[in-house]
């Protein structure tokens, strides 16, 4: 089918606004293709010293490498790290504000009964960062020995001695229950507002131990100030392979593993997320991210964002078990 114009002043109007709108369209393209054009914000919901922050900031340090741009780190954190989740679920969809969580926002759903924002509906998974093993760290002048040693100690004494986690039900909190349950054993649960309060409180002996996530509790282990006495798992982690993992330790079946995940708002453009998801694999492809996620013990997590996002639900469905069979509640 073809079409006449019925004057050329006409076919020339039309033609200086289709090339308008070329021109419009591209330089949209160019516009989002260019992102950042400037400092990209974090929530990380947690206070700084915990294993989010540890993560997120050699990130930070590796994206303005690359951008040009700082990645902001946006501590906010409270109620188990869901306060800053809500807050992040309701940024800017602009690709201005990323939400850097943890396995504790698929634990959530099951130990609050109310939120205010849901982690598979309310953003978009963008990347798996880095996957670590849980691990059992002690105060060395408040319990000494091995792991046996402990063991017979926490048995001989039920409720003498506590543990410190990031909050209420994040996996700290659920790790311990989930241990409490599997060597019938009490250990009294001590809530923070994160993890790097809770380690402080360890580290000056205010708390026993804590089940951490290896990358906050590194640092912390190789300068001797606490001692691990055992990775989850059925492998000792190549970071700290002086550590029994709990297979061989009489604990088959404990397996808890602590990941961090980047997301960012639902409505983020798609482009501009493809773009981020590009700038978080360049960075974590860096020798300088690749060693330091070595020495915290953990591997990136190399999944594409619909991996993530399913990896996420299988997550939530998995947790919510662990929180019914272990009885674990809100303190």
């Amino acid at each position: 089918m073809t079409f006449e114009f019925e004057n050329s002043g006409t076919r020339r109007s039309i033609l200086r606004a289709a090339a308008a709108g070329l021109a419009a369209l591209s330089w949209g393209s160019q516009a989002q293709s260019a992102w950042p054009v400037k400092p990209v914000t974090v929530i990380v919901p947690f206070p700084a010293g915990g294993g989010t922050d540890a993560f997120a900031r050699p990130l930070s340090a590796q994206f303005a490498k690359l951008t040009g741009k700082q990645l902001i780190i946006d501590n906010r954190g409270g109620a188990g790290g869901t306060l800053g989740a809500g807050i992040a679920a309701r940024a800017q969809p602009d690709g201005y504000t990323l939400f850097m969580g943890a396995v504790h926002h698929a634990i959530a759903p099951s130990m609050y009964p109310k939120l205010d924002y849901d982690i598979e509906k309310d953003f978009v998974p963008l990347a798996l960062m880095a996957n670590v093993p849980q691990v059992l760290v002690v105060n060395p002048k408040n319990i000494q020995g091995d792991f046996k040693a402990f063991l017979a100690q926490v048995r001989a004494r039920p409720a003498r001695f506590n543990y410190g986690s990031a909050g209420a039900g994040t996996s700290h909190h659920l790790a311990g229950e989930l241990f409490k349950q599997q060597t019938q054993t009490f250990i009294t649960h001590i809530p923070y507002r994160g993890a790097g309060p809770a380690l402080q409180d360890l580290i000056s002996g205010n708390v026993d131990m804590m089940f951490d996530g290896l990358g906050s509790s590194a640092a912390h282990i190789k300068g001797g100030r606490i001692k691990a006495l055992m990775v989850s798992g059925a492998k000792r982690n190549p970071a700290f392979p002086d550590v029994p993992c709990a297979a061989e330790l009489g604990l088959p079946d404990y397996t808890v593993t602590t990941w961090y995940g980047m997301w960012a708002p639902k409505g983020t453009p798609a482009d501009v997320q493809a773009r981020i998801v590009e700038d978080l694999r360049k960075a974590a492809a860096t020798d300088e991210l690749k060693a330091i996620w070595a020495s915290n013990g953990a591997e990136f997590g190399n999944l594409a964002p619909a991996q993530f996002g399913s990896f996420v639900s299988a997550e939530v469905k998995r947790w919510a078990a662990v929180v019914k069979a272990s009885g674990a509640k809100l303190d």
